[in-house]
């Protein structure tokens, strides 16, 4: 997997890269999410936490948790008593704390600064882990693969939900030029960030998706690894379990 960053004339590493940009975007990072998704990744959330719910978690962990849409739409549709939103971007992480009082959900779901590829949690600690649309943002995919196994229970269940790449016509090819030509321009107006948008295509490129990603899963140590396309291939999702 080539390694892509959000500024490409930054000093910095991948992670500091990825903390910074979406420090810089937080403040638009909900609208531009459903605006340019037209509100089907809510619709992939449902599906994510449609199958967590399969195995009736009490703890869960949302890496990469962003503003927390997952964390939320999970205890929306779980009984778990204990979610955890992990992430980060201390701003992505700020709007979702002010959402989740809103919501009066600050009783189940904690929002932590932390590393995705160094998470702060003992060992099989959790029955339920999940990532939306963060997996291609780790620098090391494989480390951070590692430590959501290592903190995940014996049998416990992971939910990744990722950008993948449509390879039938005609959607392959209004994908690409949405993806490429429009997404960038409208991320650019709107979240006054240069790079962010046009990072989002070029990381989604060199994601290593479908079997090749559950190639990875199994090779970390994950079992009954599985792929889901999602919206003719817009997205995909992937479950496995330890």
């Amino acid at each position: 997997m080539a390694e892509v960053k959000p500024y490409e004339n930054s000093d910095l590493g991948k992670k500091a890269q990825v903390e910074q940009m979406f420090d810089n975007i937080s403040g638009n990072y909900d609208f531009l999410n459903h605006t340019l998704s037209m509100n089907i990744d809510k619709a992939w959330r449902k599906k994510t936490v449609k199958e967590i719910r399969q195995i009736n978690p009490s703890t869960i962990l949302d890496v990469a948790t962003g503003t927390g849409d997952l964390a939320i739409a999970l205890a929306k549709g779980t009984e778990a008593k204990e979610i955890i939103g992990l992430d980060l971007s201390q701003g992505m992480l700020d709007v979702g704390i002010g959402k989740i009082a809103k919501l009066q959900l600050d009783q189940r779901i904690n929002m932590v600064k932390g590393d995705s590829e160094g998470l702060p949690f003992e060992d099989n600690h959790f029955d339920a882990i999940t990532v939306a649309f963060g997996v291609r943002n780790f620098e090391n995919l494989e480390q951070g693969l590692s430590e959501i196994l290592r903190v995940l229970k014996p049998g416990g269940k992971v939910g990744i939900l990722e950008f993948s790449q449509p390879e039938k016509t005609p959607y392959k090819q209004g994908y690409n030029f949405y993806f490429k030509n429009i997404l960038p321009v409208l991320g650019k107006l709107i979240s006054k960030d240069n790079s962010a948008y046009t990072y989002l295509p070029n990381s989604v490129g060199a994601f290593p998706y479908g079997e090749k990603f559950v190639s990875i899963l199994n090779k970390v140590g994950f079992s009954k690894g599985k792929c889901q396309e999602l919206t003719f291939g817009i997205a995909s999702l992937y479950t496995a379990t330890k």
